[in-house]
């Protein structure tokens, strides 16, 4: 479990790097600046403890299951965000986010966490 927990981390954090480079390459920044937080190695970590949703929804569609992931992704986000909110620790804040929930969840994300809960998915069924 330490091992997976280790892939999902890193696994989750360099795709952070990569998604918020890319999001400074479209305000005009060539350097693909990155930022983050090692809170989001742990907290994405944490994507081992769905591999037994994964395996239960294996004989399901391919957008059930991802809409699925959206949902635990979606409370996990919620919950942990909030948690750290209150110990004035969250790396994130989408306050000013159109779509937002309490600045802790951005709603038009789905699409991403739809991706990245399939390519945990993925991930997950090559080391199984």
């Amino acid at each position: 479990m330490a091992y997976k927990y280790l892939i999902y981390g890193s696994l989750g954090l360099i795709l952070e790097v990569f998604w918020t480079g890319i999001g400074s390459l479209l305000k005009g920044d060539i350097k693909l600046t990155s930022s983050t937080s090692i809170w989001m190695f742990f907290i994405y970590g944490f994507a081992c403890f769905i591999e037994p949703i994964s395996d239960s929804l294996s004989s399901f569609p391919i957008v059930f299951r991802g809409v699925i992931y959206v949902v635990c992704i979606f409370a996990a986000e919620y919950l942990v965000g909030s948690l750290m909110k209150m110990l004035n620790a969250c790396p994130w804040d989408y306050s000013d986010a159109k779509y937002n929930i309490k600045g802790i969840i951005r709603l038009d994300y789905a699409p991403v966490w739809f991706a990245l809960g399939l390519v945990f998915e993925f991930v997950h069924k090559r080391m199984a």
